[in-house]
């Protein structure tokens, strides 16, 4: 079963869309108000959804969903779990020694050796709020809402650099041309708002993997990421370039629109049909974009919430959360977040502190937002890194070989995330690791049953969710994964 859709599974449009949007006046609709196209079109606007009206999201689910939204935060680097969620008190006793042979036997690492000597945290972590889930002392702000996370300290990749490790965190696969999570999802479900894209991007740097983190790969265009811009304007050409009027835009446009309505008629390529839907789309976008980057309509105490105040990444991190909030609150399917500087090969007690700060109060402001507002219930946030760090230390430059100040190593054996809202269960904890954090002891969750969780919260069966490419029916786990039914509520 194809997602649940009218689509054909090779990569037609819907005969419905078409016979719609030929019906429409392009020259009519597009002059009631200016579009600035360029760039905007030519890139970001092949990716939006078709409108609300083209199909009905309802028929598409598999089962009843518990959540209708995602906010995917990434930590772009891999955060520590022994300095962050998953506690270690054993390193204390193994710090400066080498972990038992039997342990690193057969491990690859990416800059250390597997006699590398451990190292322990300096952090002192406690039991939060009511459910005692355990944190550390870095994250006061998100252990006032620890009641509401599920956190998962199992977790296991395949990949153990960075561009491939995130690629295997958001396709499910380590290498290039793979649908994103996010484009699955806006793919089997649709949008719910015509107005926006139903698949949105913020970043403050971009991640090691480029635009494939945000990718549609083999699905059609519509479905990859839109990537706002953080600074005052969200997009580019929001408005008509300097001595162009409306009217004279209005002409480029229409005349695009009547050229690629002829392509179609003779070529019959979806692509086509997908890029005349996105200049429409652009003109509703002329007001639905400024409008939702408005932060001034926002009041004091809101921003307080999130940090807003913060000088420089925290107060970048803070700002793409409340516009996260602000995108679910107008019913956008999927919102990813990027922060960068989570790879601490050095000086991890010098950087840990500060990128944990510039995070903490904007999650925890994120999670109280939404619940205030009656939003948490049915939208998944979802907070983690590629992989996680190694329990030994990195002590040389791996481009000099030079001292360093001590950092930890990439680890894919066990990595720990968290999640709150969209149907997980609250203040709960899942899985286990050793002693030292090096290896799964207790209930693995692999990243495609990670992604088969996520999807089947959104009312998606993952092994029904496919997409027929080059002969052959592909989905996001590929062909694994299995529902983590422990952690729903």
């Amino acid at each position: 079963m194809n997602a649940g859709s009218n689509d054909s599974g090779n990569g037609r449009e819907y005969s419905t869309a078409s016979r719609i949007y030929k019906q429409l006046h392009r020259r009519e609709f597009l002059r009631q108000g200016t579009l600035g196209i360029g760039s905007l079109a030519l890139s970001h606007l092949l990716n939006k959804e078709l409108a609300a009206s083209t199909s009905k999201p309802s028929l598409r689910f598999h089962h009843t969903p518990k959540a209708k939204r995602v906010i995917f935060l990434h930590m772009v680097g891999g955060p520590s779990q022994m300095d962050t969620f998953d506690p270690k008190p054993e390193l204390d006793k193994w710090d400066g020694r080498s972990l038992p042979a039997e342990l690193t036997k057969g491990q690859k690492f990416a800059f250390i050796t597997p006699e590398a000597r451990a190292i322990k945290s300096p952090y002192s972590f406690g039991p939060r709020g009511e459910s005692g889930m355990i944190m550390s002392e870095l994250f006061p702000h998100l252990a006032t809402v620890a009641d509401e996370l599920t956190m998962i300290r199992s977790m296991k990749t395949n990949e153990i650099n960075h561009g491939s490790g995130e690629l295997f965190l958001h396709t499910g696969h380590g290498r290039f041309g793979r649908p994103t999570f996010g484009a699955w999802t806006s793919y089997g479900l649709g949008t719910e708002n015509s107005d926006l894209p139903s698949y949105v991007v913020l970043k403050d740097q971009p991640p090691n993997s480029g635009t494939a983190g945000w990718g549609s790969g083999f699905l059609p265009s519509k479905h990859q990421g839109v990537l706002f811009r953080t600074g005052a304007e969200p997009l580019f050409y929001m408005d008509n370039p300097e001595g162009v009027s409306k009217e004279q835009r209005g002409d480029v446009i229409d005349t695009i629109g009547q050229l690629n309505n002829h392509a179609f008629d003779r070529y019959q390529d979806p692509e086509i049909q997908s890029r005349i839907a996105q200049y429409e789309l652009a003109y509703r976008m002329q007001t639905s974009v400024p409008e939702l980057a408005g932060l001034e309509s926002e009041p004091e105490h809101i921003l307080q919430m999130y940090g807003l105040d913060q000088n420089g990444e925290g107060g970048k991190f803070a700002k793409n959360c409340l516009l996260a909030r602000r995108l679910v609150e107008r019913a956008v399917r999927f919102v990813q977040v990027f922060n960068k500087g989570w790879d601490h090969h050095a000086n991890i007690y010098g950087s840990l502190p500060r990128q944990a700060k510039a995070v903490d109060q904007a999650c925890a402001g994120l999670i109280t937002d939404l619940k205030q507002r009656g939003l948490l219930d049915d939208t998944l946030i979802i907070w983690g890194g590629e992989f996680g760090r190694t329990p030994m230390v990195q002590e040389h430059n791996a481009g000099t070989g030079e001292l360093t100040p001590p950092g930890r190593d990439h680890h894919k054996e066990c990595f720990s995330i968290w999640m709150a809202g969209g149907g997980v269960k609250k203040g709960f904890t899942y899985g286990a690791t050793d002693e030292f954090g090096f290896g799964i002891t207790e209930n693995e969750v692999h990243v495609h049953d990670f992604h088969a969780t996520c999807l089947h919260l959104l009312g998606i069966d993952h092994e029904r969710l496919t997409y027929r490419h080059q002969g052959r029916d592909f989905r996001l786990t590929d062909v694994h994964g299995h529902v983590v039914k422990d952690i729903i509520a």
